[in-house]
């Protein structure tokens, strides 16, 4: 199996991919790479068994006909979102409330906070993969995952905060971060790339992104039960890892 993960941003040169190859008991990361493009990111993807992004693939359900609603002076579905209870509404999925709920973190909004940039950019590399390798489900369910690299790191018992930036103290968590990260997972083989890590959260977050992939992969995620599947479907679904990180030495379910 291959595992890529992406950590997107607006910007190309912030953007950064990771590809994990999985043997019997093994895991190797073949590939890293910065300042990654989108049509790099559909090869990769054409080449990987499960696609990990850490960036929203949807907008809330209720956003769409809000902006339609004030676009064609329509009052009503814009007034069924008066008050900040509404305006939640519109600014978190159901996916961002259940993260919330599951790990106390809370993931920015999509449509209210400095994702909305690297979600547009998103929503056109899904319509690129859809072009080359058919449509992607939204929840997971195909070949491309949505993902959150601090909740995945927190779902393993490892420090989630406190280590993006250039600063010092930043540096120096990651490179605490990406210690525990090899106590906690020796199986896996970092192949010369462990300075790049060290120095690079952006680099950083696609591995975790490529090690959730294979949990999502395995079946080793939490999925979208009763009234969020459909909700899933068009707003996205962010996979939390379930288990620890040997439980993603195995073979697939």
């Amino acid at each position: 199996m291959r595992t890529l993960g992406v950590d997107l941003a607006a910007a190309t040169r912030k953007t950064a991919a990771a590809l994990i190859e999985w043997g019997n008991g093994t895991a190797r990361l073949a590939h890293l790479v910065l300042d990654v493009g989108d049509e790099e990111i559909v090869r990769l993807f054409g080449s990987s068994d499960l696609t990990g992004i850490d960036c929203p693939v949807g907008w809330p359900d209720a956003f769409l006909p809000f902006i339609a609603g004030h676009l064609a002076l329509d009052a009503h579905p814009v007034l069924d979102h008066d008050g900040i209870e509404g305006r939640r509404l519109l600014a978190y999925r159901d996916t961002d409330r259940f993260v919330t709920s599951r790990t106390g973190l809370i993931p920015l909004s999509v449509s209210a906070d400095r994702l909305a940039h690297p979600a547009m950019r998103c929503a056109v590399i899904q319509a690129k993969i859809a072009r080359e390798y058919g449509p992607q489900a939204r929840d997971g369910s195909g070949r491309f995952a949505e993902v959150y690299p601090a909740a995945s790191l927190k779902s393993w018992g490892l420090l989630a905060r406190g280590y993006k930036g250039r600063g010092g103290t930043e540096t120096e968590r990651l490179a605490l971060l990406l210690e525990a990260l090899g106590t906690a997972a020796p199986w896996l083989d970092l192949a010369g790339y462990e300075d790049r890590l060290a120095g690079s959260d952006d680099m950083f977050d696609a591995l975790i992104a490529s090690l959730t992939a294979r949990a999502v992969a395995l079946g080793k995620s939490l999925r979208p039960h009763d009234g969020q599947a459909r909700a899933a479907l068009s707003e996205g679904w962010i996979h939390l890892p379930t288990g620890g990180l040997d439980g993603l030495i195995g073979s697939r379910p």
